[in-house]
């Protein structure tokens, strides 16, 4: 009776499972077409209320919000596992955290791995022209709550996944755009602003700074809350002539992180294509069968890596307007990179959606048969980094490898000298000497840790830098009362991270310069361009002060708790009838633009003044109100004074119009954020209202920033664009192109009467157009006497920090010290001719005789010696400021911010 009882009770359980699975809303119910359908897209809010609708029916599943969007919208997160495990999920967590950590023993973390579990992060959407992300993660999540298959039922019962979607903004906008047209044969993505609020595409390079609501939501599940052993970052399009590719990627790999990080690539990615292969889906490539590395920090997928996190990206084709495989003949021949090509065909949505889920279940079967590994070897990584930061390390840098052969030539060449013979080849080797000679010298070992002063001018910004560090994970420690190291005192507050901590690879990565190495195609070749910068420190972009400590150092340090934002230390305003505002903190625009705002009066120095440099600000009385605020929470601490110095004149907010264009402006969008974050009033300007003229009526000053002003021998910079008549006409004052015959005359007669203009990267070809005494200082002569620019082989240096001298006396370089870095991203250098200084054209930044190389990638340097990267040019009454550099990279570049900042008041 009692067996026939308890099997009368496991039949009913598994009918009542049965039912339930069944009782999961299927995609078609809901969003009245099947995922992957051609010409169908759903909008986020239809997947939001699908998400709710899943969480309500399966117990498998837990809906979450994990912050909140740009635009406001709820950031969901999706946990789905078996039922049995939600009752320690936050077990699950804590042994997922504490074993990346690795702030526990060996013994205690084997422990951990047999009590815990896998956790895998799967997401989609991040770029939302890129459709098959969003939707291959609703259609993820409907299997896993629905299907009862014992693959799904052992990757439930073994893993804890985190679906995540990653630009609910995004999404919103682009299937609203695309699915306006009734014709579905007219439908298109070329939506008129950009998918993600200020940024767009660049949502993805903004892992390690996390500047924008979406990065800053997932980093903190990323590297705080979850800290998952796997993260897979779904992206598009897959090379021509494939259907996707994957892991494992390319050379270079970068030398800070742990090499397990790139075996552990090797094997998910095994798992994974050996899925769509048991399955019969060719076209997955890997290797140099794409140009995908595992160089660059600061994408969802690559900033993984240097917290010991295995970051998988597959770019995949597809989308739901039909489109085919090309034929691409190279394609079609079976390698080690696309082991079992794909031949050309007609391609459909619902293809590349089945490919995804196939990826997933590659990803999420390595998981369950190797979720004791996972776990543990993200404990190895993490001890490894701890104990690499307690000693003596020397990272195998490719500067070393070559200081090594240099020593050895330079021995032989010695020896050569003197008895006239020379050292044995290569055969046995180098002697082991000029090993210990490069990677046992003192000077070359890695840091163990990095002082923040308090007492340094612009203390403001070092927060801000470590808020980004903090953000990541990274532990950091401040001093409650002074202390000394290395003979040097420091103030109580300041800061202090050190190198002994799991996620040692991204504070290094953060903190030191990236060695890319010289990556030709061939000896003499062209280069091989990196995916994205090939340096990126971001300790010199900040341009905060910062000591490294090389020997094991402590102090009366507080630990301060992981993903605790910082903020300065309040302080009362001092007592005073005038106060001094320093021009050196970026915070203290913030303070002026509130004062503006409050209606105060603000004057700026012209020279030292109260112990506080040239284009200070001064504020009476009246603005006492706001300076209380600007002392008790952005870390601005005026100085008092009596009465307006010297030779200071008054300022006024200038009324800036930030140039955009239809489709939206990458770098001018980072413009716009930090214009809202430092509280300057701005309007967007677009092509139309400049053909328009009497700018002088509206404008004081224009920003461009990047692309839209045409090149030097074009007549005009063109971009893809609609008709009229296709879009509403709420977009319809976006279209149009600056234009050398239109645009560039009203542009001259801006200046002329007045108004300025500011210039950064290729909108310095401006100067061009307004015949200056300035040339491309990056050409040589060609073989008909006209200037061409200089070869890949001779001069290249890709996204890298290099360091440029700075005259800091001209108003727009005011707070600037003698030097800065700068991110050069292929950047303009100019050359200014003789007569240029008669013509009201100076320099105001440029590269000394020195190499400028700080971080990344640099080749042919003595091209860049004294080349003007700056320059002011009077136009009539008004002025050209031109930067090549980038000095608003990605909101990322605050040692710069300055320069344009000091341009934006009259």
């Amino acid at each position: 009776m009692k067996k026939r009882f308890t099997l009368f009770i496991l039949l009913l359980s598994l009918w009542s499972f049965g039912l339930f699975a069944q009782t999961v809303p299927t995609p078609k119910s809901h969003f009245g077409f099947d995922i992957g359908d051609d010409y169908k897209l759903a909008t986020f809010s239809q997947s939001e209320a699908y998400f709710k609708k899943v969480a309500d029916a399966s117990d498998r599943v837990k809906l979450v919000e994990i912050g909140k969007t740009e635009y406001g919208r709820s950031h969901p997160m999706m946990i789905v596992t078996a039922p049995a495990n939600f009752d320690k999920l936050d077990r699950y967590k804590e042994i997922s955290q504490t074993l990346a950590r690795a702030e526990i023993t060996k013994e205690e973390a084997e422990k951990l791995v047999v009590e815990g579990k896998p956790v895998v992060w799967i997401d989609g959407g991040l770029h939302a022209n890129e459709v098959v992300g969003p939707h291959q993660l609703i259609e993820t999540l409907y299997q896993l709550a629905s299907r009862t298959d014992e693959e799904t039922m052992k990757i439930l019962d073994n893993v804890i996944i985190l679906l995540v979607h990653a630009n609910p903004d995004g999404m919103e906008i682009m299937s609203d755009w695309y699915m306006r047209k009734e014709n579905p044969e007219e439908r298109d993505q070329n939506i008129p602003i950009l998918y993600q609020k200020y940024v767009g595409h660049d949502n993805n390079r903004d892992f390690y700074m996390n500047n924008m609501s979406e990065a800053a939501n997932m980093s903190l599940q990323q590297y705080v809350e979850w800290i998952p052993q796997i993260i897979y970052n779904h992206h598009q399009s897959g090379p021509a002539g494939t259907v996707v590719a994957g892991p494992p990627y390319r050379d270079p790999f970068n030398h800070v992180f742990d090499p397990m990080i790139i075996t552990s690539l090797d094997a998910v990615g095994a798992s994974m294509i050996n899925k769509l292969h048991q399955e019969d889906k060719p076209g997955y490539t890997r290797l140099d069968g794409s140009v995908f590395s595992t160089w660059w920090n600061g994408g969802l997928r690559t900033t993984p890596y240097y917290h010991n996190i295995i970051g998988i990206l597959t770019e995949i084709i597809g989308n739901p307007t039909p489109s085919t495989v090309p034929l691409v003949p190279d394609r079609l021949i079976p390698n080690n990179g696309t082991p079992y090509p794909i031949t050309p065909q007609d391609w459909h949505f619902r293809r590349s959606i089945d490919y995804s889920i196939s990826l997933n279940y590659g990803v999420l079967n390595h998981a369950v048969r190797h979720g004791d590994e996972l776990l543990y070897n993200i404990y190895l990584m993490g001890r490894s980094a701890i104990e690499k930061g307690s000693k003596d390390n020397w990272t195998m840098y490719p500067k070393y490898a070559q200081a090594v052969q240099d020593a050895f030539e330079s021995s032989r060449k010695r020896n050569s000298d003197n008895n006239g013979s020379s050292n044995s080849g290569f055969r046995s080797g180098i002697p082991a000497q000029f090993y210990d000679s490069v990677y046992k010298d003192p000077s070359n070992r890695d840091p163990r840790g990095y002082i923040l002063p308090a007492d340094q001018p612009d203390f403001p910004t070092a927060i801000k830098f470590l808020n980004a560090l903090i953000k990541s994970g990274i532990l950091v420690h401040k001093a409650t009362s002074d202390f000394t190291v290395n003979g040097k005192s420091y103030p109580a507050g300041s800061y202090i991270v050190k190198t002994d901590q799991a996620f040692r690879p991204h504070v290094i990565d953060m903190f030191e310069p990236q060695d890319h190495p010289n990556d030709f195609l061939y000896p003499g070749g062209p280069p091989i361009r990196p995916y994205d910068a090939a340096g990126w420190t971001l300790a010199f972009q900040m341009g905060s002060e910062i000591d490294r400590i090389m020997e094991d150092f402590d102090g009366p340090f507080e630990r301060m708790p992981y993903g605790e934002i910082l903020t300065p230390d309040p302080k009362p305003l001092v007592s005073g009838s005038g106060f001094l505002i320093d021009s050196r903190s970026n915070n203290s625009f913030m303070a002026v633009n509130d004062l503006f705002q409050a209606k105060v009066k603000v004057y700026r120095t012209n020279s030292s003044t109260g112990g506080l440099p040239a284009g200070s600000f001064y504020v009476g009385n009246a603005g006492k109100k706001v300076l209380e605020k600007a002392a008790s929470e952005y870390g601005v601490y005026p100085v008092a004074a009596r009465g307006v110095p010297a030779g200071a004149t008054e300022i006024k907010p200038a009324r800036i119009g930030l140039f955009d264009y239809y489709g939206g402006s990458m770098p001018s969008g980072w413009v716009r954020w930090m214009m809202e974050q430092f509280h300057f009033p701005f309007e967007l300007v677009f092509p139309q209202e400049i053909d328009n003229g009497n700018l002088n009526d509206k404008f004081d000053v224009l920003v461009f920033i990047g692309p839209g002003i045409p090149s030097e021998n074009s007549g005009g910079y063109n971009r893809r664009q609609p008709d009229e008549d296709e879009i509403p006409e709420e977009y319809r004052h976006m279209l149009g192109g600056i234009s050398v015959d239109k645009s560039i005359p009203e542009l001259r007669e801006f200046m002329e009467n007045g108004g300025d203009i500011i210039t950064v990267g290729s909108a310095t070809d401006l100067a061009y157009h307004l015949d200056l005494p300035v040339e491309d200082a990056l050409v040589e002569m060609g073989s008909d006497g006209k200037p061409r620019g200089l070869s890949g082989e001779k001069y290249y240096v890709p996204g890298s920090v290099l360091e440029m001298h700075v005259d800091n006396s001209v108003p727009i370089n005011y707070g600037m010290g003698e030097k800065a870095y700068i991110m050069f991203n292929r950047s303009p250098v100019f050359k200014l001719s003789p007569s240029a200084g008669n013509m009201g054209v100076k320099p105001i930044a440029w590269f000394g005789d020195e190499e400028p190389l700080k971080s990344g990638w640099a080749w042919g340097q003595s091209y860049l010696k004294n080349g003007v990267t700056a320059f002011e040019a009077q136009i009539g009454d008004g002025k050209l400021y031109a930067f090549g550099p980038e000095i608003t990279f990605r909101a990322q570049s605050h040692g710069t911010f300055k320069m344009l900042f000091n341009g934006l008041y009259k």
